[in-house]
């Protein structure tokens, strides 16, 4: 499935591409938010723990979009201008995802399906006084399994992305998703 939706995201590209010279930069963007951007981020928290092979054709598909709007040539380095538009590569774009996610599920703005995985520490009777519980984690509710499959299931990867989070981040929530994008931005500089 995955294969097949990489050719119509391209196609799209080239297709607003035929228009770039009628649009402004700002038109631009809004379309590529709209045909793009909305494919890479739905179902965004599918994509937690892919092969990197799958994590670079994503990526490919966001180097594009970003050329598209902004007239870059390909030989041109595209994390400067990912920063500059206020975008997460791929990889922190995913874990950002999961823990907005997260945060809804903590906050009763998700379905009750997806917050019965996003369990704090401290609810659990044996584990209220341990430092992971004071830090606002939270509990792993499904074993760890063998397959890769299970390891990238909501209920498994959910917490191991808000455990990830530095502490400060998870307990204070009046400003949660600004500090979070900020993180993820500083963490996608630091591993280029």
């Amino acid at each position: 499935m995955f294969l097949h939706s990489v050719h119509p995201v391209f196609f799209c590209i080239l297709q607003l591409k035929t228009f770039k010279q009628l649009l402004t930069q700002e038109a631009m963007m809004t379309l590529v938010y709209a045909f793009i951007n909305s494919r890479i981020d739905y179902c965004n928290s599918v994509f937690n723990g892919i092969s990197s092979q799958l994590l670079q054709r994503l990526q490919a598909i966001q180097n594009a979009a970003v050329r598209l709007i902004t007239g870059a040539r390909r030989s041109q380095h595209v994390t400067p201008i990912l920063r500059q538009l206020h975008w997460l590569p791929i990889r922190q774009r995913i874990l950002f995802k999961t823990a907005v996610l997260v945060y809804k599920c903590r906050h009763g703005m998700a379905p009750s399906y997806l917050s019965t995985y996003c369990i704090p520490t401290s609810s659990h009777d044996g584990q209220r006084h341990l430092r992971s519980a004071v830090s606002g984690q939270l509990h792993v509710s499904v074993p760890r399994t063998t397959t890769n499959y299970g390891d990238r299931s909501f209920a498994v990867s959910s917490p191991v992305v808000w455990n990830s989070l530095p502490a400060a981040l998870r307990l204070d929530m009046s400003v949660f998703r600004r500090r979070q994008k900020t993180f993820f931005m500083s963490e996608a500089t630091d591993s280029v």
